[in-house]
């Protein structure tokens, strides 16, 4: 028993659609892929989970006197805090206007091998009501865990 040409003509059809829609998908999840850009807190670059070398964000707080800008470019250094850890960042270009020691800042970049977190861009938040949420929850953790340090500091010393 034969197939009929015009069924196999649509049997062609269908398949075709069917391969180039799962080549597109593929594709997009490839690039998306390439796009994530999953964020850090400092704590957990310190500790080295964070990818080298690879598209990512961080965030905390500019770290109190840690702010150095090169007289003769755009160059400018600081540290990430999340007052557990603290992360050097190099950026080169224009910091926002609300950029300061002490405020929140998410950086998105790459870690070297160095250690050094190299920016491709700042985004600072000035305003005491609102903090990225990863950066809050960064800062809550970093928190929590002092805490606990701290109570079980007491508990070993016996008080």
């Amino acid at each position: 028993m034969a197939m009929h040409p015009l069924r196999k003509q649509r049997l062609g059809i269908v398949v075709f659609i069917l391969l180039a829609s799962a080549a597109a998908a593929a594709f997009l999840g490839y690039a998306l892929r390439e796009n994530i850009n999953l964020f850090y807190p400092p704590a957990d670059i310190v500790a080295g989970k964070a990818p080298v070398d690879k598209k990512i964000r961080a965030g905390g707080m500019v770290e109190e006197g840690s702010v150095e800008r090169a007289t003769d470019s755009l160059k400018v250094r600081f540290r990430v805090t999340d007052y557990s850890a603290s992360v050097a960042v190099a950026y080169e270009g224009i910091l926002p206007d609300l950029f300061a020691e002490g405020e929140g800042v998410v950086v998105t970049g790459r870690l070297a091998e160095d250690g050094v977190f190299y920016a491709d861009e700042v985004l600072a938040k000035h305003d005491e009501n609102y903090m990225p949420p990863e950066v809050s929850e960064a800062l809550e953790k970093s928190a929590q865990s002092r805490a606990e340090e701290a109570t079980a500091g007491k508990e070993y010393n016996g008080s």
